[in-house]
């Protein structure tokens, strides 16, 4: 489907959740819960089996399968399978698959399902992300003693990014996760007046699990940014963001995450007052003194 020249990509199984629990009935939310934590299960078992495991009843599956847009829960089955085959494929077999896809198309179609994605994940932000529970996420990093952010392999660096903006105006914020020399003496030190924020998307690395596990050990509050419900990293959170990540390239995207970052550092800007302000300036004129920026 197309939108002011741009392709919009089909939402997946985990966009139509995301976008429609909070309005389903309560069987509809327990199903629904069944089918994102079971990926596996709902993609290559029958109906009838999928009932008898969840004590779901084979008609809710079915009212919810309509409930998410899809004509019958075989739709939604086949949509699952198609999710479940790409979450599985190693790199290397999604990067052949892209460049066959791709084969013979120009450089504005590849921009367009790019563009596409990224607009159809930001949108499925919006329309699912809890507002008052991320408010309540970021009054606890404003009021936090210390805010410890983990990221590793490819979310460290999106993850630096949110830390850049975040040390213009907060001094406690700091950015571990990178190696273990530097991440476990900063988890120790940890208590229920600090934050630990992670960023963590498949595939999920076991370091940015086992912080989240130390840190809710630790009696600290755990944030999570992640790409499913099924993530490993939501045990371990008291807030849990999901974002889309659907990409037309063998990589996820980052998209809608960055603008959930913009968005909580946007808010804690704004819960920080004038002082925020004064520590901006204050780094700008130790900029300006260091010659960091190229002088035009």
């Amino acid at each position: 489907m197309t939108s002011g020249g741009f392709v919009r990509q089909t939402a997946t199984i985990q966009d139509r959740i995301n976008t429609a629990y909070a309005g389903l009935s309560d069987k509809l939310q327990i199903a629904a819960k069944y089918v994102a934590d079971n990926p596996v299960d709902v993609a290559t078992r029958s109906l009838r089996s999928v009932a008898a495991t969840s004590g779901v009843s084979p008609a809710t599956f079915s009212r919810l399968a309509r409930a998410l847009g899809y004509t019958d829960y075989e739709q939604l089955r086949e949509d699952g399978r198609e999710a479940v085959e790409r979450r599985v494929s190693p790199l290397s077999e999604r990067a052949h698959a892209q460049r066959i896809a791709t084969s013979g198309h120009g450089p504005d179609a590849i921009l367009q399902n790019q563009t596409g994605a990224c607009i159809a994940n930001i949108e499925t932000l919006q329309a699912s992300l809890d507002v008052t529970r991320l408010e309540a996420a970021v009054k606890h990093l404003d009021q936090a003693r210390t805010v410890l952010l983990v990221a590793a392999k490819g979310s460290a660096g999106v993850m630096d990014y949110f830390g850049y903006m975040a040390q213009w105006f907060k001094s406690n914020w700091k950015i571990v996760g990178r190696n273990g020399t530097e991440l476990a003496p900063a988890l120790s030190r940890l208590g229920k007046d600090d934050v630990v924020l992670a960023l963590s998307q498949a595939p999920y690395a076991h370091r940015t699990i086992a912080a989240l596990r130390t840190a809710k050990e630790a009696g600290a509050t755990t944030i999570i940014i992640t790409d499913s419900r099924t993530s490993p990293a939501l045990q371990f959170s008291d807030f849990g963001f999901i974002t889309s990540t659907e990409s037309p390239q063998f990589f996820s995207s980052y998209a809608a995450t960055l603008v959930l970052m913009e968005t909580m550092i946007s808010m804690l800007l704004a819960r920080s007052g004038p002082e925020a302000e004064t520590m901006i300036r204050a780094a700008e004129i130790q900029i300006d003194r260091l010659g960091e920026n190229w002088a035009s």
